[in-house]
């Protein structure tokens, strides 16, 4: 007689111990449960948006904002985004570099920080461009901020110096330091570094 395998009765068969396949196929699908509820497009947009938060020193207006998501721009957001960094001395507005937006998006994440950025000038008209120069600030005369591709900006949780790195480090566009009056430069020009 061939050696079969002789049945046990059901009672002594030992305890069901899943495969290794099986637990982690039940692992994947608990954890992918949650985000199969959520709608797809909030899915990439939850990935992809790009916010960010600003106080303005001089006129004391806040604005938190999601700017783009994904690879697109949102046309509304940018529109508040111009208003907020207009020339706050005459009330000029310049559309804003989407640019200049994702360099400072870029810092902030390189530095961790949580805290809005304080703006000191981000649009200038050529108006008080003109007011500056004659005053002596050091203001250039074809500056950046003329065409809304410039801004001076400070965080309160980042070391100015640490600022500084960091927009370098981008190596996308210039990057002036201004230590005595507590504040940096970023803009969407030629790389170059004062």
């Amino acid at each position: 007689m061939p050696n079969r395998p002789t049945r046990r009765p059901a009672s002594a068969s030992p305890a069901y111990a899943p495969s290794r396949r099986r637990v982690l196929a039940a692992g994947a699908v608990l954890l992918a449960a949650p985000m199969l509820a959520l709608p797809r497009r909030s899915l990439a947009s939850t990935a992809s948006a790009r916010t960010l938060a600003f106080r303005h020193t001089h006129t004391g207006e806040s604005l938190a904002i999601t700017y783009a998501s994904g690879d697109q721009y949102v046309s509304d957001a940018l529109a508040r985004v111009n208003w907020f960094l207009r020339d706050f001395r005459n009330g000029d507005v310049q559309p804003i570099d989407p640019q200049l937006l994702d360099q400072l998006h870029a810092v902030s994440t390189i530095t961790g920080s949580r805290a809005p950025y304080e703006v000191i000038s981000g649009y200038r008209s050529p108006a008080t461009n003109v007011a500056l120069k004659e005053r002596g600030r050091g203001v250039a005369t074809h500056s950046l901020h003329l065409e809304g591709r410039a801004i001076d900006v400070r965080l309160a949780d980042v070391p100015l110096a640490d600022l500084r790195d960091a927009a370098m480090s981008l190596r996308k566009g210039g990057v002036g330091f201004y230590a005595a009056s507590r504040f940096v430069h970023l803009d969407t020009g030629r790389v170059r570094r004062w």
